[in-house]
């Protein structure tokens, strides 16, 4: 009875291996396992937000507010200096900055007689290769600041413009602008003439550029932008205390020593006067 009860479970689960439908169904329970862990992974990606989705939904929901304002270039805002003459080609500068740094021979050529006294060019005088009137332009944008009348200079018409700089228009004839008035680079400022001080120069225009009230040489500047003037405001100061110590270059005598100019003031100098007490020629 005992040997029967062992024996059973064996001989049990020996028929049911001898069954035909036992491994293929085992094999289909296995297919379905497999395949359920297969949809339920893919199911699972699909969960996940795919990044190029999100970068499609930003781009499509994302409309960039454009500045309805025109943006100015830099080349724009910074402005070129100018010559204060609409034909460049035909201007001559006929009287040039005094630098004491400069050359013997461009020193000779920033002084003017005036009155038997040499005096040192704080600008410089353009004057026109056919030695007619012509047009005096703004040489940068600004404001009219003065308007005025000199005995020796002729009319001047002063311009104020950013960072402290100010240009000079002086031995003017006509003037067609008054104080107030906005000027765009290249406007008409007035027309050359003649003035008592540098009249050797005859139809001519003065052109003065200070930065800080410092006088600059315009001809170093010409065509350089504003901002340039900054760098060399310090040269300048230096440049002003080498005046003041000193009461001429050691080789001005070669310069003062002039057949139409008096023994006796060839050694003087002084500034110009743009600006100064306006002497009075002696009778």
């Amino acid at each position: 009875m005992s040997e029967e009860f062992k024996g059973g479970p064996k001989n049990k689960w020996s028929r049911i291996y001898r069954k035909k439908w036992f491994f293929p169904a085992v094999y289909l329970t296995i297919a379905a396992i497999l395949l359920s862990v297969v949809v339920w992974y893919q199911n699972l990606d699909n969960q996940i937000p795919d990044a190029a989705d999100d970068q499609d939904l930003l781009s499509e929901d994302y409309a960039p507010v454009l500045n309805e304002q025109d943006a100015e270039t830099v080349i724009e805002q910074q402005e070129l200096i100018q010559m204060p003459v609409v034909n460049m080609d035909q201007a001559e500068i006929v009287t040039k900055f005094f630098d004491y740094n400069a050359e013997q021979e461009d020193r000779e050529n920033a002084l003017v007689l005036y009155n038997n006294r040499f005096y040192q060019s704080t600008g410089v005088d353009i004057a026109s290769a056919s030695a007619e009137t012509f047009e005096v332009i703004a040489a940068l944008s600004g404001t009219v600041e003065e308007v005025k009348e000199d005995p020796l200079l002729g009319n001047v018409v002063v311009l104020t413009h950013d960072d402290d700089v100010k240009t000079y228009y002086a031995s003017l004839d006509e003037v067609s602008v008054t104080v107030g008035s906005k000027l765009k680079q290249g406007d008409k400022v007035g027309t050359a003439g003649k003035s008592l001080f540098g009249k050797d120069n005859g139809i001519h225009v003065h052109f003065e550029i200070r930065k800080d009230g410092k006088e600059m040489n315009p001809e170093s500047y010409f065509n350089q932008p504003v901002s340039s003037l900054g760098s060399i405001t310090e040269n300048a100061e230096e440049n002003s205390a080498v005046s003041e110590e000193s009461d001429y270059p050691d080789d001005s005598e070669e310069v003062i020593d002039d057949e139409d100019t008096p023994e006796d003031d060839s050694e003087e100098t002084e500034e110009d006067p743009i600006d100064d007490e306006t002497e009075e020629e002696d009778e």
